[in-house]
């Protein structure tokens, strides 16, 4: 059986709920390629700090951004070591 929090704990930035200003500051790092060495998530719990930064990891790992971040220009599919993501699941 899976968790609860892993069952449901989002796979894309627009799945990210009230934490807008923190997803558009990261899509426009993204965009830019200013990525900076480190990143500091903090808040109380239940915030979405993991969920975050989970999925600006994955964008951060692909070597070419697109308009869709978190995946490769020209790819439709990122592996993991969880599991395969399509490009319709992240945007």
């Amino acid at each position: 059986m899976t968790v609860f929090y892993r069952k449901y704990r989002p796979q894309k930035f627009t799945d990210i709920v009230g934490q807008d200003h923190t997803v558009k500051t990261l899509l426009s790092q993204l965009a830019t390629g200013n990525i900076g060495h480190a990143y500091l998530f903090a808040g109380p719990k239940g915030t979405g700090k993991t969920s975050t930064a989970r999925i600006f990891a994955k964008a951060v790992n692909c070597k070419v951004y697109s308009s869709q971040p978190a995946l490769p220009a020209g790819r439709s599919t990122v592996h993991s070591k969880e599991k395969s993501v399509n490009r319709e699941q992240l945007t």
